[in-house]
């Protein structure tokens, strides 16, 4: 019996007192059988113990290898591939060769399988999207934004762009700003958060010297320069220049690193690993408070973004499945995750960066339809399962093939 049946039950009136206390009892034990692994450390299960089929498991983790990703393990060399072909796509930002399809599969907080080269640091591309999220969602629990639903230029500043070459009295430069305004169009203006976390801002301008049109161009170059503006909320674009636009706009609300946000507010507090490393670029530098700080990048669309484990990755796909919570400590807000999981209406399988969703089973017709995943290229995949308390960390496979895989780890499950 499911166990939501179960609970359903007990609540009825249909089962006799002394069964319904037994059962009040067993619901406050499988409350607390969730296990978080300590800093360091991991507790490990056979299959068996979490109710998997041991050979099944390893019929999905032998088809991720086998389905591992065909583009160049040399990343720099893949950028040039794709993005790099884009207008303005030069990349700069780090880049890092990546190790081999990888992956480690969670149930009820334990692991149960590892492949690969779980410990390496490799880049993680849009995944780092959720890490942007993570930031702006820990500045809303300590109302340093009150509401996701204001403006943000209502919290906005000047940004002064580090240049060691600065020169005030330069003729030449006389009459144009020295300092980036990032909401100083009528259309930014109106801009909300949640916008900018749903990628559903519209966001006109030209950040780090990539314009937000040059990142995954219309293929009529008649469009480039003259679109049509939509008003915040209206329609759905995947674009990283205004990804890193939240980034920076999170770094002018925080007044330190996000990478120190991000380390001192949830990363320690889960026990992750000190090996991770969040980049920007070479010229995202600002002076803020009198300290040359970098603003980091939302993914590793021209390089950079977070360089991270798989191990760690799960310890953040742990914290996602359940809902901001780490053993008894909410890190994040439950209605953080309530928005972060809620659909965007103008693209249902997205909620926020990089929370995509299974919204009608659309996205993963094999997964049920309350699972979510962190996405990033490469593929990179934080896949989160609620109704089977199931987290997957799988690196380096073909997208087209998640899905089977997906199908493959649920035949597992017994």
């Amino acid at each position: 019996m499911k166990k939501n049946k179960f609970f359903a039950l007990i609540f009825s009136g249909r089962l006799p007192l002394a069964f319904c206390l037994i059962a009040a009892f067993a619901a406050a034990s499988f409350s607390q059988s969730m296990y978080f692994p300590p800093a360091g450390d991991w507790a490990r299960r056979a299959p068996e113990q979490v109710k998997m089929d041991a050979a099944r498991l390893k019929e999905a983790i032998d088809f991720a290898v086998a389905s591992e990703a065909k583009a160049p393990r040399d990343l720099e060399l893949a950028h040039y591939q794709t993005f790099g072909r884009e207008p303005f796509g030069e990349a700069v930002g780090a880049f890092k060769s990546r190790g081999a399809a990888t992956g480690i599969i969670l149930r009820n907080g334990y692991i149960v399988a590892e492949w690969g080269a779980p410990e390496r640091v490799d880049m993680t591309f849009s995944v780092t999207k959720s890490f942007v999220s993570t930031v702006v969602g820990l500045a809303l629990d300590r109302k340093l934004i009150k509401n996701l639903n204001d403006r943000a230029a209502d919290y906005s500043a000047p940004v002064a762009v580090y240049n060691p070459n600065q020169k005030y009295d330069n003729a030449d430069a006389f009459g144009k700003a020295k300092m980036l305004d990032l909401f100083d169009t009528e259309h930014n203006r109106n801009i909300t958060w949640d916008s900018l976390l749903r990628q559903t801002s519209d966001w006109e301008g030209t950040l780090w010297n990539k314009p937000d049109w040059a990142d995954r161009p219309d293929r009529d170059a008649n469009n480039w320069l003259n679109r049509k503006r939509n008003n915040p909320g209206a329609v759905y674009e995947y674009n990283d220049v205004r990804v890193n636009l939240l980034a920076l706009a999170a770094l002018n609300v925080w007044r330190k690193p996000l990478p120190q946000v991000l380390k001192e507010n949830l990363m320690d507090e889960i026990g992750a690993s000190s090996s991770w490393r969040w980049l920007g670029y070479e010229n995202s530098w600002i002076v803020l408070d009198g300290q040359i700080v970098q603003s980091v990048s939302g993914g590793g669309h021209w390089g950079g973004g977070m360089f991270i484990s798989a191990t760690d990755l799960a310890r953040f796909g742990l914290l996602s499945l359940n809902r901001g919570k780490w053993n008894k400590k909410q890190i994040l807000s439950e209605e953080f995750f309530k928005q972060a999981t809620t659909p965007t209406p103008a693209q249902p399988t997205y909620g926020f960066m990089n929370y995509f969703l299974n919204t009608d089973k659309k996205l993963y017709p094999n997964a049920p339809a309350a699972a979510f995943a962190h996405v990033g290229n490469g593929t990179n995949i934080i896949y989160i399962d609620p109704e089977n308390n199931l987290v997957a960390v799988v690196r380096w496979i073909e997208n087209a093939q998640i899905n089977e895989f997906i199908g493959k780890l649920n035949a597992s499950l017994k």
